[in-house]
């Protein structure tokens, strides 16, 4: 009798497990090559940032602020315009720029041709939300660096505000020593190679119910801004800096997010505003990747973390963040880097020592 040729059940079980166990191997492998395709493109973002930002040297002598006021007393709440509006044409974005209305305010139905629009260059493509949170308004991956901890030196970053601009000198009596004022090549006196000029952020939720329940240990715990423990105040050096930096990466489990400002986080990318950090900057406090704290000792209204707070630069790559630097290169920092190291990143002359090989 002739036997017909196929597979038994046994035989076709063995090859479904094996092709099953080929599959769960390859999977992961897929999967780390496409973030590291996505951490490629967020590093290319950053290099055309900081070549946005050498071009805007070249043509200003100084680095672009983070508060750039309008001419006219109309713009909205309060807001200026973000370094990102500075950095536009420097970024082929010419033709964006030369939309807005400058006379106007930046927060409202007049600005909305710019506004509406989400830059590529803006969004890093391992930014896991899709909707944005202050949609229909565009966004933004990439912040400024505003300085190391305010304990120290308040304004000791890149990209930070004019001094004592528009508020008659309140932040020069009631909070941090004033604005830093224009930033030159020769401001950095640490180096180029040795101070950052943009990192990176993941971006808020918008306003959501989620907000009054986030807490420290929380899945969205990184984009929400917490009130934070500590009170340490400027000049209260070293001692103080890692006071405040410890605090907001050990904050208690029970900590809730503030549901006032966190809305805000990433809310816009035109949108600055000389002590409310967390909207198109960061600091270089609490390690990357750690949460975002606001500080007792800052001035009420200050609700989006001040110059003695700590606003984390944060990413869903793998174990650090990207950070574009003033001499146009982009490292990538681990979470694990020394805090004296990360603070003396984010200097520009506070005078620290920083070997090739402390990050």
């Amino acid at each position: 009798m002739r036997r017909e040729k196929g597979f038994t059940l046994i035989e076709l079980l063995v090859v479904i497990a094996i092709i099953a166990v080929l599959i769960a191997l390859l999977l992961p492998a897929v999967q780390s090559a496409r973030e590291a395709a996505r951490r490629a493109q967020c590093i290319n973002n950053l290099k055309q940032l900081g070549l946005g930002a050498q071009n805007y040297i070249s043509t200003y002598e100084a680095m672009p602020m983070q508060s750039n006021y309008n001419t006219s007393e109309s713009q909205d709440q309060g807001f200026s315009w973000s370094w990102a509006v500075a950095l536009l044409p420097q970024i082929e974005q010419a033709a964006l720029f030369n939309s807005m209305n400058f006379s106007q305010g930046n927060y409202g139905l007049q600005i909305t041709t710019a506004g509406y629009t989400q830059l590529a260059a803006l969004l890093c493509p391992s930014e896991s939300i899709g909707q944005r949170p202050g949609y229909p308004w565009g966004t933004s991956s990439y912040v400024g660096n505003f300085g190391g901890p305010g304990q120290i030196m308040a304004y000791s970053g890149t990209i930070v505000p004019p001094k004592d601009l528009l508020l008659n000198g309140s932040i020069g009596t009631v909070g941090w020593g004033g604005g830093a004022g224009i930033v030159r090549i020769a401001s950095i006196t640490d180096g180029t190679s040795n101070t950052a000029v943009f990192s990176e952020h993941l971006i808020g939720l918008g306003i959501s119910n989620e907000l009054a329940t986030i807490t420290p240990i929380s899945r969205n715990a990184k984009r929400v801004i917490f009130p934070g423990t500590n009170s340490s105040a400027i000049n209260t050096g070293a001692a103080g800096a890692m006071a405040a930096a410890k605090a907001c990466m050990n904050l208690p489990a029970t900590t809730l997010a503030n549901a006032t400002a966190s809305p805000y986080l990433g809310y816009n990318w035109l949108l600055a505003y000389p002590t409310h950090v967390c909207l198109m900057n960061y600091m270089h406090v609490a390690a990357p990747n750690s949460l975002q704290c606001g500080n007792a000792s800052d001035i009420s209204y200050v609700q989006f973390v001040g110059p003695t707070g700590a606003a984390a630069a944060s990413s869903n790559h793998a174990g650090g963040v990207n950070l574009g630097m003033a001499d146009g290169s982009v490292r990538f920092i681990k979470n694990s880097i020394d805090l004296p190291t990360w603070w003396a990143l984010g200097s520009r002359s506070v005078g620290e020592v920083v070997s090739a090989d402390a990050y």
